[in-house]
């Protein structure tokens, strides 16, 4: 007789547990990929309006001092709604990865909890909670933009910010990274099952008010960092990519909070340097 055959086939309650895993995780694979879809198609616009803006008309020379049409200050700034909406895209690009451990976790124990019925509207209004943290931040941030740009802070192709105020936002990310808030929230984040026995709350109202709670974690963890898009672009799919990797990591891997400290170092090293930058020679 094999090992095998030792081993009791799994009960129908661990089925449901692994069907509704899998469900719960490729919905969330979904969200993430249709809003980097989204992202792509924006940056590429933007690109092709940028290409467009900077390409002079056949037989017409460009405008001393600037590529392509000179406009007045804060001419170009954006509209509040489109750009609260890239920014809540963005987050749900950038976020849902590293919340879906959290999010699968809190579908396992509400089957537990409701063998007889189905976990997906208190799944979806976790889901709804969190995600409604990030579109908080994300008009914040979308008035962030549109002020800086009707001040000409915020160059109107790369949405970046000049090199001085691209050092103090570094730098404020930098320390941020080093302070114990940023490890009190991070905490929260890596550990979900911790999370959810200091947090548990029933029924639907429950479940909507604890992933608000988590998303308050979460943005305290993380806002700084998203910040940075100030900085490298706010569009820069690379460094998009790259700072949500960053988050992945200080939440996922073992030691995370190390993660956080040394990036937080290289931020400052890195403020450092756009600080002597900006400095006129």
């Amino acid at each position: 007789m094999t090992a095998n055959a030792n081993v009791a086939p799994p009960s129908s309650l661990e089925r449901v547990l692994a069907r509704d895993r899998l469900v719960i995780a490729a919905s969330l694979a979904a969200l993430a990929v249709l809003a980097w879809l989204y992202l792509v198609l924006v940056a590429r616009q933007m690109g092709d309006m940028g290409t467009a803006a900077t390409s002079p008309m056949p037989g017409m020379p460009e405008m001393p001092g600037m590529p392509g049409m000179q406009t007045a200050p804060g001419a170009g700034a954006p509209k509040f709604l489109p750009t609260a909406l890239m920014w809540l895209v963005m987050m749900i690009g950038m976020m849902v990865p590293s919340a879906a451990p959290m999010v699968l976790l809190f579908g396992n124990v509400q089957r537990r909890q409701l063998a007889n019925e189905s976990p997906a509207l208190r799944v979806a209004l976790f889901t709804a909670g969190y995600l409604a943290v990030w579109g908080a931040f994300s008009a914040v941030a979308a008035i962030t933009q549109v002020a800086l740009a009707k001040r000409s802070m915020l160059a109107s192709m790369e949405l970046t910010v000049a090199n001085g105020l691209g050092a103090l936002l570094v730098a404020l990310a930098g320390l941020y990274q080093l302070t114990p808030l940023k490890n009190v929230c991070l905490r929260h984040c890596r550990s979900p099952a911790e999370f959810l026995s200091r947090h548990w709350r029933k029924g639907s109202a429950g479940a909507l008010r604890m992933g608000v709670e988590h998303g308050l974690y979460c943005v305290g963890c993380c806002w700084v960092l998203m910040g940075l898009l100030f900085v490298v672009g706010v569009m820069n799919l690379v460094w998009v990519a790259a700072l949500a990797g960053l988050v992945l990591l200080e939440k996922l891997v073992p030691r995370g909070e190390t993660v956080a400290r040394i990036s937080g170092i290289a931020l400052l090293l890195f403020a450092v340097y756009l600080g002597v930058s900006a400095t006129p020679p």
